[in-house]
């Protein structure tokens, strides 16, 4: 199953009152029948903060962004164990390392393949991160470290990448995925909705995600953070936000669709209507730089919709 394509999915992203409510349901259908009842949980650690050489726009870790967070070396392998042994005990079905920059030097990749060797001989989750602009080699050796997955957002459309980061190509970002898949690692990516872009600009990310053959699609909203280029930029309303996650099930019908950071700043009171609208995953714990909310509390959204969380995960 194919999907919608980018005509149809830009007039739904036009839709306005009870029309909303019916694609939503049309996606909920999708995500049913397509991907099941059970919501995958993952989880990250910013296991290195700040003082990115990158100009991104929305980042609150950029070296040029003027914002209050905590700044810290690479963080040692028993710390970043420790973060993956609490995201599995949450009921986590991956866990991602993620640093900040362009790529970790080689004593930092080293850092993070013996933090990956641990968490795949100790730990029932599947190792995975988001370590940059990485080549073959420095996956291969990650991948014989045990790791699973890669993960590196496109962030936003082609088309208005440059108005987002000036430091680099948005076709460079294809290059880690890319390099990923010919080691046989699984591949994660995604971007964030609400950096200014228009509707055919999101309909263009989704399309660009679909043709790249990603295996799980993350979506993030923006939470304009104070200090960044994009700290004014209003956040998406909650109905805008769920249209996207519906069409972006509706043109990616078959692909892992998980909903992680901003969702608890943008959708409010709306938080779980993230499952109507087709999201089959969601992120738990702490983002970024930003907090999350309680697992347990995201585990009995998961129920009060009708879903199921994994099983480890269920009655926590």
């Amino acid at each position: 199953m194919r999907g919608i394509g980018k005509r149809e999915a830009v007039e739904l992203l036009e839709l306005e009152g009870p029309a909303v409510l019916e694609l939503l349901a049309r996606a909920n259908r999708v995500r049913h029948e397509r991907r099941g009842d059970v919501v995958a949980l993952c989880s990250i650690v910013n296991a290195r903060s700040g003082n990115c050489g990158e100009d991104c726009a929305f980042c609150a870790q950029s070296g040029r962004a003027r914002t209050r967070i905590d700044r810290y070396p690479l963080l040692p392998a028993e710390r970043i164990v420790a973060a993956a042994r609490v995201a599995a005990r949450h009921g986590a079905a991956c866990f991602s390392i993620v640093t900040s920059g362009r790529r970790p030097g080689r004593r930092e990749l080293a850092g993070v393949a013996r933090a990956v060797e641990r968490i795949a001989h100790e730990l029932p989750v599947r190792p995975s991160a988001s370590l940059g602009l990485l080549d073959v080699a420095d996956l291969r050796a990650l991948r014989d470290a045990g790791l699973r997955c890669y993960h590196h957002n496109l962030e936003t459309a082609e088309s208005h990448f440059a108005r987002i980061c000036s430091t680099r190509r948005w076709s460079d970002g294809l290059r880690p995925i890319e390099a990923a898949r010919r080691v046989g690692l699984s591949t994660c990516c995604g971007g964030i909705l609400g950096l200014g872009e228009s509707r055919a600009q999101r309909v263009e990310l989704l399309a660009a995600l679909r043709d790249l053959g990603v295996d799980s699609v993350p979506l993030n909203f923006l939470h304009a953070i104070p200090g960044t280029r994009l700290e004014r930029e209003p956040p998406l309303p909650p109905l805008e936000a769920l249209k996207a996650v519906a069409v972006a099930r509706l043109m990616l019908p078959d692909r892992e669709l998980r909903v992680c950071g901003g969702r608890g700043h943008v959708l409010r009171d709306l938080q779980s209507w993230i499952f109507a609208a087709g999201a089959d995953g969601v992120m738990v714990g702490g983002y970024l730089t930003t907090a999350g909310r309680p697992v347990a509390v995201d585990l009995r959204m998961i129920r009060d919709a009708g879903l199921r969380p994994p099983a480890r995960a269920r009655g926590r």
